[in-house]
């Protein structure tokens, strides 16, 4: 058998809204492939017509259905055939069916292989021009604020920037719900129709972001990049020295202490205790004043 045509699970990315972003190779693998799995039929169909790709047999594989479609797929690999996933757009398996479908073949010892290509995470945040070299994707955030808050407030302190899909009629609650938790004046890009012929990018604090998109109510696919928090202040020795003096004072043992402010001002435990060993010590030798 050609290596080339070896049986597997080729995860092929599709364009994200222009087509001309279809790779040669992405082509191949569809135009060969023995069986194409994928979210909706009809429209994977299109992509085939547009891209001049001889129509192969379709299977459909979403979230309702990639559970059930799994077995059936594992078989037709183990057969020696090459089955293409594919999600409606973008590459599958990123907030998209395809994560339980490449972990059931990975762990039945089948071929994976990836055609990469078309991403609406790494294109915003490529544009974004806030700091790349350290991110995050949270994809969609819960629907009900009230989870929404407590995903956000878990991500209050988090260092890396942060990249998010949301849907038109959720944007202006979500960024409002981002300025609570993070600030208003907390750097943001929002990327609209990344790669269409409406692309467009906002950027300013999270605060204005939430104005904008409440009056202008952008449609479209949208991507929220949002910079991560910025770094603690350092601890100042006499501050760090005051609290633990204050904790051995309400009865905290000395390894208690340690242990407490290493978490709280971002010191070693063994500077903690031996900061505390001192100043527990100083007070058992200061003089007690006379009853």
């Amino acid at each position: 058998m050609n290596v080339l045509r070896r049986a597997a699970l080729v995860l092929v990315a599709t364009p994200i809204g222009n087509l001309g972003d279809l790779s040669s190779r992405a082509v191949h693998e569809l135009g060969t492939a023995d069986l194409i799995a994928c979210e909706d039929t009809r429209r994977t169909g299109r992509l085939l017509s547009l891209a001049g790709i001889e129509r192969r047999p379709l299977l459909r594989l979403d979230d309702h259905t990639e559970t059930a479609r799994t077995a059936e797929v594992m078989a037709r690999i183990e057969r020696g055939e090459r089955v293409v996933l594919v999600s409606d757009a973008g590459m599958p398996g990123i907030s998209d069916p395809g994560e339980r479908l490449v972990a059931a073949v990975a762990s039945g010892g089948y071929t994976v292989e990836v055609v990469p290509g078309p991403s609406a995470v790494v294109t915003a945040l490529a544009g974004s021009g806030l700091p790349t070299h350290r991110f995050c994707f949270e994809g969609f955030l819960p629907r009900r604020r009230g989870e929404r808050m407590a995903r956000l407030g878990g991500l209050a302190a988090e260092p890396r920037t942060m990249v998010f899909y949301e849907s038109p009629h959720r944007l202006a609650a979500t960024l409002a719900d981002l300025a609570a938790a993070f600030g208003a004046d907390r750097p943001v890009v929002v990327a609209r129709e990344l790669t269409k012929l409406h692309e467009q990018w906002w950027r300013g604090g999270v605060g204005q972001a939430a104005a904008w998109a409440l009056e202008a109510s952008p449609r479209g696919e949208l991507v929220i990049v949002i910079q991560g928090a910025p770094p603690a202040p350092e601890p100042r020795a006499g501050d760090l020295e005051a609290v633990i003096a204050a904790r051995l004072a309400q009865g905290s043992s000395v390894k208690e202490v340690a242990v407490e402010v290493a978490g709280q001002f971002g010191v070693s435990r063994r500077e903690g205790y031996a900061i505390a060993v001192r100043l527990a010590a100083a007070a058992r030798s200061a003089p007690t004043e006379p009853s």
